[in-house]
């Protein structure tokens, strides 16, 4: 509904019972208030400005911690899903680094198991100073997840077998 139209059914409302106060017998009790404070508060919520600011679109800054760029590489990530919802590690992989994540800081783990089905999930990350950006997204892993991690005593950031970033 738009502000005009609230506007003109609050207006229709109060003319209604205006019009039909008229129309009672008088009482020995006084009639419930149908003034202003009765039609103010819709009228005002109507008008009011909004106070909220929207959140600011997060960027990436690479001076800032991990923690503090958490929220741009889940945005990334999320977007990729958005534009596709059966991605893979490439899609991951392509899309961090146009954001500006070092590519060469990335690992991501293969998107077909050893038999050749799909993996039920597949993890990337981003060496990103002294801890590590992971996400993990698939059918078994209940969507997408981000999170901060320690880096490894090896110095990468997955467990296990990664595939090469080759492309």
């Amino acid at each position: 509904m738009t502000r005009r139209t609230a506007t003109a059914t609050i207006l229709a409302s109060v003319a209604i019972l205006v019009g039909m106060a008229g129309c009672t017998a008088p009482s020995t009790q006084p009639a419930p208030s149908t003034d202003a404070a009765a039609t103010a508060t819709p009228s005002a919520s109507a008008s009011a400005p909004a106070t909220t600011e929207p959140a600011p679109v997060p960027s990436l800054r690479p001076e800032l911690a991990a923690s503090e760029n958490l929220a741009y590489f889940d945005l990334v990530n999320r977007q990729v899903i958005a534009a596709d919802p059966a991605a893979g590690g490439r899609d991951f992989i392509d899309a961090l680094t146009a954001a500006g994540f070092d590519r060469a800081a990335m690992e991501v783990t293969s998107d077909t198991t050893t038999l050749g089905d799909p993996a039920d999930s597949i993890q990337f990350a981003v060496r990103f100073q002294d801890a590590c950006l992971v996400g993990q997204y698939g059918p078994k892993s209940d969507g997408y997840h981000g999170a901060v991690r320690p880096a490894l005593g090896t110095g990468g950031c997955l467990v296990g077998e990664t595939r090469p970033i080759d492309w």
